[in-house]
């Protein structure tokens, strides 16, 4: 049985005065959401723990059955999925161009413009990045990408370690963070040394942006300088079982972003680069007539980012609307589950993102339907995080999400029994079989 994921980033949300007490999902009209609703089961999920704030890159590991142990890092993902070139070895970070300033003579630099609402052309950009020179220090060589507008990557190359923290305090008006070493971590020696450089690396840089042309030009106009370049979410590659070989299924990603096409590659899923278009109901429609006529894929993962970026604007009536128009993109899915006896669908969330909080994203779990052939169907008859409470799915964390879809495709093998050499969550057929002359083998 075919399985296909509908993953709406950021669709999980709390309830707002505006909207009558109600979340933007709860508001919002969505029959083809509730239809599937009626045709399957549901219940909650939270990729990890429950109050726990996670980025997409991390929530999208758990879900598909990883652990933090094997997580490679936002830097690394993103370097992955724009391609820029690096070592094994290497550590990543992310990378962006700020203003900050102190308020008072020796006081810490303050973040004043983040990399999103600081008002610079792409010309500037451009010219502010390529002035940052190659650097080295404490056998630490650093190179700086610029993959798009105000997004670059940081590539660290030497006796480096990923375990250091993050200069980027990802909100205006705090202070800038100096580069420490994480307590505790595997590599004490190179993350000191890490931490060392990477804050000498900052101090050049910022004395590049401070001297430089465009900046005095900047200056001049009333503009605010670009002067100081941040980094956050080191990360470096992590080797694992690829999906196949975890889930037993061949899988597709049908997203747009660097970062997921990091995860899909480093994952071993088939990578469609699909397209951000005016009305991302249209776009979900055209991804999951893709995902439906897909015949080389088991498993196909259909992601959109416009919840996210709605909750992002602070706006839950804008949510409830964007929410509107993707239900209208998932007629074509609920057809094919009313018609077909070999397909099983879930849609669900990675996390919650709030409108207008102070938080990037929340901890509150998401919901989650299933429907197909084989889902028990509950008397749940609308799709939303209240109503999803009541299903009988429960409460389902981590990969358990991916256990219960292995388990409701018929793909699930019995626990305690094994072919080959590891213990798998499904059937494998790349076990050694046995032959008549395998007894010949000498006896020790």
């Amino acid at each position: 049985m075919k399985v296909i994921l509908v993953l709406l980033d950021g669709l999980g949300d709390r309830s707002y005065t505006a909207l009558g007490h109600r979340t933007p999902l709860e508001a919002a009209r969505s029959p083809n959401l509730d239809r599937l609703a009626s045709h399957g089961c549901s219940g909650l999920f939270h990729a990890s723990t429950h109050g726990l704030c996670l980025p997409s890159e991390t929530a999208h590991y758990r879900l598909f059955g990883y652990g933090m142990d094997e997580f490679p890092g936002r830097g690394l993902l993103e370097g992955v999925g724009y391609g820029v070139p690096f070592d094994d070895r290497d550590v990543l970070s992310v990378a962006h161009l700020f203003h900050a300033a102190a308020d008072a003579e020796g006081g810490p630099l303050l973040l004043k413009q983040t990399w999103k609402t600081l008002q610079a052309e792409d010309a500037e950009l451009k010219a502010l990045y390529s002035g940052l020179t190659p650097f080295e220090a404490n056998g630490v060589q650093f190179q700086l990408h610029r993959v798009r507008g105000n997004e670059g990557i940081l590539v660290m190359k030497g006796p480096v370690s990923s375990h250091v923290s993050d200069s980027d305090p990802m909100a205006k008006g705090r202070p800038m963070g100096r580069i420490v070493p994480l307590e505790p971590n595997p590599e004490p020696k190179e993350s000191d040394r890490t931490a060392r450089a990477l804050n000498a690396f900052l101090v050049h840089c910022r004395r590049q942006l401070t001297a430089h042309d465009t900046n005095r030009t900047r200056i001049e106009r009333g503009m605010p300088p670009v002067d100081f370049l941040a980094t956050q979410r080191c990360g470096r590659r992590v080797l694992v079982d690829p999906f196949c070989e975890r889930w037993g299924m061949k899988a597709l990603m049908i997203a747009t972003g660097a970062v997921f096409a990091g995860i899909a590659t480093e994952l071993g899923m088939t990578f469609h680069q699909a397209q951000d278009g005016e009305d991302p109901g249209v776009d979900l429609a055209e991804r999951i007539g893709v995902a439906l006529a897909d015949t080389q894929h088991e498993f196909v993962h259909v992601h959109t980012k416009a919840p996210d970026e709605a909750a992002h604007r602070g706006d839950p009536t804008g949510k409830a609307a964007v929410i509107e128009e993707l239900d209208r993109g998932l007629e074509s899915l609920v057809d094919a589950v009313e018609t077909r006896e070999d397909l099983l669908i879930a849609v669900t969330a990675d996390h919650s993102t709030p409108c207008g909080t102070p938080l990037i994203h929340s901890g509150e779990t998401v919901p989650v339907l299933m429907a197909g052939p084989t889902v028990r169907r509950d008397n749940v008859r609308g799709f939303d995080e209240i109503q999803a409470a009541r299903g009988a799915l429960g409460l389902l964390r981590g990969e358990e999400l991916m256990l219960t879809l292995l388990n409701a495709a018929g793909r699930s093998a019995l626990f305690g029994h094994r072919l080959g050499a590891k213990q798998r969550p499904y059937v494998p057929k790349d076990y050694d079989p046995f032959h008549d002359t395998d007894g010949s083998d000498p006896v020790v």
